[in-house]
């Protein structure tokens, strides 16, 4: 059995004399700019994970070592809503021990980045607004990227599913690899799905109140959460329940066939989507059974 580990930070921060320093902060950004990203404000981040969301969700996070140089398109499943904490834990973990040029970029939802405060704290750590051009300018630029296809039916996926990948036939992450020829990472999290819970996922009430075609957000689940009780809405911001958390990244996947005319083959890009997705399953099923 693989076991989870805590992370090994080896990276040596800079000199007080040599460290960023803040910039202004700015009401909107635009969400398709890859030079949002504020190292001063990433360094306060991570030190806000390391004192509390750490210890709290009591993190493990194994396979860091798996993260090529270069560009590379990482690949999670998507938990906790709004909130994304293993989305932190990770990145935390990974600035830790690699340092800044190790982060990916994060393809987000729009909603997601247009709502207050999320949207100037995810600008700031490297967020950009999901689409395949944004995706190419970071591979051109020889950084990684890092997606969630479920999106919000899966990080609004009811508690009971908690410990499944639901990508929904969602693919295109794929063609996004084979197109550019980068590898696929696999990034696991176990629990935290557990720190609110999704009774049900809504997806009668999103096209009912029409936030599917408004919002392109194909859930609005009921939901149980701190110190919100029962809403009939996701919440954007809540207190977490203190779930244990355990993060593995998995070796990277890269297939024997590239380029546009693989990522045009239907039937090549469905079965690369089921090496991907069958490796994450039993690497979440088995992190569940510790």
């Amino acid at each position: 059995m693989v076991r989870a580990r805590d992370v090994s930070y080896a990276y040596a921060p800079l000199p007080a004399d040599e460290q960023p320093r803040p910039r202004p902060l700015r009401l909107h950004y635009d969400v398709d700019s890859l030079d949002n990203r504020d190292p001063w404000f990433i360094e306060q981040v991570v030190r806000v994970v390391d004192r509390l969301m750490r210890p709290y969700h009591r993190s493990e996070i194994a396979g860091l070592d798996n993260v090529p140089h270069g560009a590379a398109l990482l690949v999670g499943n998507h938990n906790g809503g709004s909130m994304t904490i293993d989305s932190f834990l990770f990145g935390a973990a990974l600035y830790r021990a690699r340092g800044l040029d190790a982060l990916p970029h994060i393809l987000t939802h729009d909603f997601a980045l247009r709502l207050p405060f999320l949207h100037q704290v995810f600008s700031k750590v490297g967020c950009v607004r999901a689409s395949r051009d944004n995706a190419r300018r970071i591979f051109d630029a020889g950084h990684k990227v890092l997606v969630y296809p479920g999106g919000s039916e899966e990080s609004m996926r009811p508690f009971r599913e908690r410990n499944k990948i639901r990508f929904h036939g969602h693919r295109g992450y794929v063609r996004i690899a084979l197109q550019h020829g980068v590898p696929i990472v696999p990034l696991v999290a176990q629990g935290s799905h557990s720190i609110f819970v999704v009774i049900h996922d809504g997806k009668w009430l999103a096209r009912m109140l029409g936030v599917d075609r408004l919002w392109r957000v194909k859930t609005w689940p009921l939901v149980v959460s701190l110190p919100w009780g029962f809403t009939p809405f996701p919440p954007p911001l809540y207190l977490p329940l203190p779930a244990k958390i355990r993060m593995e990244v998995l070796p990277p996947i890269a297939f024997d066939a590239s380029g546009p005319e693989a990522a045009r083959d239907e039937g090549y890009v469905k079965q690369c989507a089921r090496v991907v997705e069958t490796r994450m399953q039993e690497a979440l099923e088995r992190l569940a059974r510790r």
